[in-house]
């Protein structure tokens, strides 16, 4: 019911679906556009090529915010406070918020794909199928991430800012703008700036993306490049750990079982 809500919400609020879809593929073409002479990557992509990958992040990423932040209006209109007081605990409440986000967030990465292959930005192969089920994961694990930041706030603003804070950082410090600097004759400043992008769990997930997306380049003479296990386990475990600290946070806190 709660994952049902969340589409009617959204093809609702038309706003939601132009933004979540309009916002990222003008920065994809003008970002694209404008570096694509200056940037030369693996397998002599340019820069329209290597940040597609993080554009779907992107998408991915803004619909989270929107989706999460719809607790605290929830709240606010008393919706939040019905839904506690049913007889079914608080694990299916986060598991509605998050599918619900989750598969909106899902659906609209796979529009701008079916795009991105209807005007041959990328080459459409066997690989779309374990994309698919990359994407869906990193959904959930973003969607999870914003219930963790939405469910103890009870300030839009507030959560905006905070979202801005830590998720827009955590996509830069990815490597979906610009490539994880290589540990081999790197500055102190590179050093730390790549030991910081290879500890960050969404730098595996685009790097495994960006492979699947492109599979016959060879990103592993462009520096970080771990192998496809190492990337699938890292995004799992990271989508685990903080599902689990949603469901902590959701069921051990107390203060939206009052109107305020």
């Amino acid at each position: 019911m709660l994952a049902r809500r969340e589409w009617t919400r959204f093809f609702r609020q038309r706003n939601r679906v132009t933004a979540a879809i309009l916002q990222p593929l003008l920065f994809w073409l003008l970002f694209g556009t404008g570096l694509r002479g200056s940037f030369t990557g693996a397998g002599d992509q340019s820069f329209i090529e290597f940040f597609l990958p993080g554009t779907i992040g992107l998408i991915v990423l803004f619909t989270a915010i929107f989706a999460t932040i719809s607790v605290i209006e929830d709240r606010r209109e008393g919706f939040m406070q019905s839904v506690l007081v049913a007889p079914v605990g608080r694990w299916p409440v986060l598991a509605g918020k998050v599918l619900g986000g989750a598969a909106i967030a899902w659906v609209q990465a796979l529009f701008f794909l079916l795009l991105v292959y209807l005007f041959g930005a990328a080459t459409i192969t066997w690989s779309v199928i374990p994309l698919m089920l990359l994407l869906a994961i990193v959904a959930m694990g973003l969607c999870s991430l914003g219930m963790i930041v939405a469910w103890p706030m009870d300030s839009t603003q507030g959560f905006h800012a905070i979202m801005m804070l830590g998720l827009m950082p955590m996509w830069l410090l990815s490597g979906s703008f610009f490539p994880i600097p290589p540990w081999n004759d790197a500055s102190v400043g590179q050093m730390i700036l790549g030991g910081v992008m290879r500890a960050n769990p969404l730098s595996y997930a685009m790097t495994e993306m960006r492979r699947l997306i492109y599979p016959n380049v060879d990103f592993a003479a462009a520096g970080f490049s771990p192998s496809s296990a190492t990337c699938w386990s890292v995004t799992v475990i990271s989508v685990v750990i903080v599902s689990l600290l949603a469901w902590y946070f959701v069921r051990g806190s107390r203060k939206v079982d009052v109107v305020v």
